[in-house]
């Protein structure tokens, strides 16, 4: 079976970290091609035919690739749909702002958040906020798929695929891009970050969150933050961690202040090492972390970064 998967571009760079956990999900499937859509793209073609498990690759540069419009990005997408019985994409933003208009083009449903891969109809995907799997099987003649990509190993390097160049579909004119608002950090980006810092409504305030930063930046970490300390106004949206903000998978988590919602433990559950520090010992969030320390964060958190 064909495999077209959609790479996730940023800035003309490929995203290696989603793209390549992508790759290691569509191989159970078949022959995966690339494409590679944006204004400027070549780039991020030439990185991801080098990743394990890519057939081949094709590069769509247009300037109404740009910008993230979704509307272009789908109609191309349709327009290559013939060849193929799988679209798939890591879901990330871009995606899930794509794929679903995939679907409803093409009159199909769209699997989204795949976890697992069964067989080339069905797959797994967690609901209720994670606590259980849910098996999905399609009979669509054609499969349109995100995959979650912290449940997924990183394909390695040292492909060949071969890089073909196409051109954009007709322009539907249905979106506009007016400007472009981009938030600048020093910090890893956090949803493929190796260490995550996050803080939750026991900081307090917009101002105590700056001891949040100053531990991650001690540990070379993004930054995270629960829904209610986001709610709170101590953190920008961005930053917010859980069922409806990033779901984050790093080696480390470090929740701070954190009381452990079900929703915020969708988010980060599938970290390799969670570490806890609340001063309350019946915190949710000691269920699932590897070291839990019961303590005033006000105190142990200066200590952490004075000893670091």
């Amino acid at each position: 079976m064909a495999v077209l998967l959609i790479a996730e571009i940023s800035d003309g760079e490929l995203s290696m970290d989603a793209t390549a956990k992508a790759v290691a999900a569509a191989k159970a499937l078949g022959d995966v091609t690339v494409l590679a859509a944006g204004s400027s793209a070549a780039a991020a073609g030439e990185a991801a035919s080098k990743i394990d498990g890519v057939s081949k690759v094709l590069v769509a540069e247009d300037p109404m690739l740009g910008h993230r419009l979704a509307e272009a990005t789908a109609a191309l997408i349709v327009s290559l749909a013939g060849d193929y019985e799988h679209i798939v994409a890591p879901a990330t933003t871009d995606a899930k702002n794509v794929m679903p208009r995939v679907a409803a083009l093409l009159d199909v449903m769209v699997i989204s958040d795949a976890s697992g891969v069964v067989d080339a109809d069905t797959f797994e995907r967690p609901i209720y906020a994670g606590n259980a799997v849910q098996t999905v099987k399609s009979n669509d003649a054609k499969k349109v798929i995100t995959f979650r990509t912290s449940t997924f190993d990183a394909a390695g390097e040292g492909g060949s695929a071969s890089v073909e160049t196409i051109s954009a579909a007709e322009n539907p004119g249905l979106s506009t891009w007016v400007e472009d608002k981009v938030a600048e950090s020093d910090r890893p980006e956090l949803t493929s970050a190796g260490v995550v810092v996050s803080g939750g409504r026991g900081v307090g305030s917009e101002e105590d969150f700056a001891l949040i930063e100053k531990l991650a930046d001690k540990l070379g970490a993004a930054v995270g933050a629960s829904r209610a300390a986001v709610d709170s106004g101590y953190a920008p949206n961005d930053w917010q961690v859980g069922q409806t903000g990033k779901v984050v998978a790093p080696d480390l988590y470090v929740a701070v202040g954190i009381s452990g919602a079900i929703q915020h433990l969708a988010g980060m559950k599938d970290s390799k090492i969670i570490v806890a520090i609340n001063k309350d010992e019946e915190s949710p969030i000691f269920q699932v972390a590897d070291y839990g320390l019961v303590a005033d964060l006000f105190d142990a958190v200066p200590e952490l970064i004075e000893k670091l």
